[in-house]
Formats: C-alpha cells, structure tokens, sequence
C-alpha cells in the first residue's frame, strides 16, 4: 500500500515553515496521542504515521531529500538507510520529540533538565485595606502558615547532616523510562520523587522532606496608589523547596474595603455632599473632607440644583508610581427642610406666594408648561 503525502498528514502547504510545521503536529498530536484514544488502533496507526512525518519534514536535509524524490528517498538503497530513512534510533528519536514539544503531557518534564528541582509550592495572601491606606501606602504584617527549612538537618532531610545518596532506580537521574507500544514514556522516579537522590536515615523532625510547618510574619509594603485587585509578589517567600530545593513565592491579593463617604473610580473620588434648601437658592460654601484627611471649601453658587457636581482638582487618589492625583467629584443632594417652626413654615408659604409668578422654579414651571400643553393637544 502507498504511503500518504507527508504534508497532506500534517495538514500543511509544500511551503509551510518550521514553525508552520511544529503548530500542526502539536495540533495534530494531542488529538491522535494513544493515552486519549485508548484501544483505537486507527488512532495509532495516524498517531505513528504522523510523528514519521514531521521527523522527516523538521530535518532539512531529509525533507530536501523528500521534496525531490518522495517516499522514495528513504527506502532501501534511497541513500538515507532502512527503516524507513530513520535508522534503528527512530523509536527513542520520536520520544525525545514528543518530550521536547509537549514536556508534562509525557511525564511531567518541563524541557532541558533530568531531575526535578524539589522547588516549593506559591503561596497566596488576601490582604484587606482601607480605602485611606491605598491613598497614602502603608507597612502591614502577614502571618502566613507555611513550610519553612527544617533546623534540623539544615533542609537536606538527613538525620545528623548525612549526605543524600544517588538512587539506585535511576541513577540520580530522577526520571525512569518506560516503553509503551512502539513509544517510549518517561516518567517521575517513583524511588526518589524525581530528586535523584536517597536518604538512607531521615531527620525525625521534618520526616526527610527538610522542611516543617510553621508560620511566619512577614511585613508587606503598600504602595501608594494600588487599586483593588492588585498582587504584590514576594519572592522566595513560598514554601521551603524539599530537601533544599529553591522557595516559592508569596502573592499578596490585595482589595480595598468600601469606604462610608467616598467612592473610587480609578484615580478620582466621588462623594454625595447634603446642601441645605437656603444655600443651595441663595449660594454660600461649604467644607467637605478628602480621602487624605483634610478639609476643602467648596463655593456654591446661588440657585444650584440637586445633583449639580463640583471639581476639586487634584484632591484625588493618588497614582500608582506617579506624583499626582486625580480629582474629587462633589455631588450636591439639595436637602428638603423638615420639622418646621410655625415661623418657618409662615415664612415659606409667603416666599411660595410671592414667587408664584415669578417662576423661580424654572424646571418645574417648564415641566407643568409642557404638561397643560399635552393636557390640550389630547383634548382637541
């Protein structure tokens, strides 16, 4: 039977890249992997057909080879040696393929090195602030639980400093290999973890592992100007790696409390201020505080309306790496009197009796203008 063109197999152009080509069969290899199509031989016979492909078509001199002469440049006596161009090497030659491109699929081996590193797992803090310390940054202690180097044995997991022995299953390589069919799999050393290493007598207070669980107080800087949501990366501060492996590291999560009186937007500051009825009509000004804790004077001019803003500029937050600040919005709410004197209320059924055609009310005048209007066009 004829072989099948190997880009019509990978699903690409005659002059596809090599980048081109390493997108398909990682495409096409995830799909057709025998460990998600378990028992399907058509699955493995396009699986194996594939990996020949691309070792043909990622070598240059092969897919020149190819490219002139066909399948016929790899068969016997075609100048590249039997078994099919690839030599007796091919099965191990695929597997270190598959590794370098998928890495975890195949066993959990992220590329280049032999054994695992034993680094710690991150961390994650969520850390609560008030909307004043995201304006001005602050210093704030974490306690967080986590594993810390053993005393002990100094993080090496030997009782007495011993030295860790090379393990005997993989040859300190920390990684056995296994063959699967016509591929071979490589997988974590299940002696040593993957470290390479063996304690013949572990250190009783962190059971070998080099490290033991304890909390630790930490003290975290907040910058001025960090919005909800941020995360502040302390590294190193993670979990101790196992048996001397590197630290982990913290991730503080920060979210800012909501606040009584101002409400953040980005880098400016909203709040609803009460105006009183008389100075809203007759103007006047008034103090309101700021997220930094001083005061500022507003002017309100004479007949302001409820829900006129004002701008103080630069009375904002403060910007995150910036010297400046953002701008405060006021928000008058014209506040109705209540409770009223006798006095009082004489006085303002005469104010109301007096400005009756004086429209000082221009909105509302305008309002019921228009109504009596719509009242007559539905009479007619």
């Amino acid at each position: 039977m004829s072989k099948e063109d190997y880009y019509r197999i990978l699903g690409v152009a005659r002059d596809a890249s090599k980048d081109d080509l390493k997108k398909a069969y990682r495409k096409l290899a995830l799909k057709l992997h025998p460990d998600r199509n378990p028992g399907d031989k058509e699955a493995e016979r396009k699986f194996k057909e594939l990996n020949e492909a691309y070792e043909v078509l990622k070598d240059d001199q092969k897919r020149a080879a190819y490219d002139r002469f066909g399948h016929a440049a790899f068969e016997q006596g075609g100048g590249f040696g039997g078994d099919g161009g690839f030599g007796p090497g091919f099965g191990n030659g695929f597997a270190d393929i598959f590794e370098e491109m998928f890495g975890d699929f195949v066993g959990g081996r992220r590329g280049g090195g032999g054994r695992q590193n034993g680094r710690g797992s991150d961390l994650r803090y969520n850390l609560e602030i008030a909307l004043e310390e995201a304006f001005s940054g602050s210093k704030r202690p974490v306690r967080v639980p986590t594993s810390v180097k053993c005393d002990t044995c100094k993080g090496s997991g030997a009782a007495g400093g011993a030295a860790p022995e090379t393990c005997s299953t993989c040859r300190g390589a920390g990684r056995i290999r296994q063959q699967s069919g016509f591929f071979t799999v490589e997988r974590t050393c299940p002696s040593c973890g993957g470290s390479g290493q063996t304690i013949r007598d572990p250190c009783r207070p962190c059971s070998g592992s080099g490290r033991v669980q304890r909390e630790k107080t930490l003290q975290v800087t907040i910058p001025a100007g960090v919005e909800d949501g941020t995360r502040i990366r302390l590294a190193g501060e993670g979990e101790a790696g196992v048996r001397g492996g590197p630290s982990g590291d913290l991730y503080i999560f920060v979210s800012v409390a909501a606040h009584r009186f101002f409400r953040r937007d980005g880098a400016d500051i909203h709040c609803r201020v009460p105006l009183p009825m008389t100075t809203a009509a007759l103007g006047g000004s008034i103090e309101v505080p700021t997220v930094n804790g001083e005061r500022a004077r507003i002017s309100v001019p004479s007949g302001t309306q409820g829900g006129e803003t004002f701008r103080l500029r630069g009375k904002g937050m403060s910007i995150l790496r910036h010297p400046g600040r953002g701008d405060m919005y006021v928000e008058a709410l014209v506040e109705t009197p209540v409770n009223l004197t006798e006095k009082q209320r004489k006085l303002l059924q005469e104010f109301a009796e007096a400005g009756a055609e004086e429209k000082t009310s221009p909105e509302s005048h305008g309002f019921f203008d228009k109504v009596k209007e719509l009242w007559q066009d539905l009479r007619e």
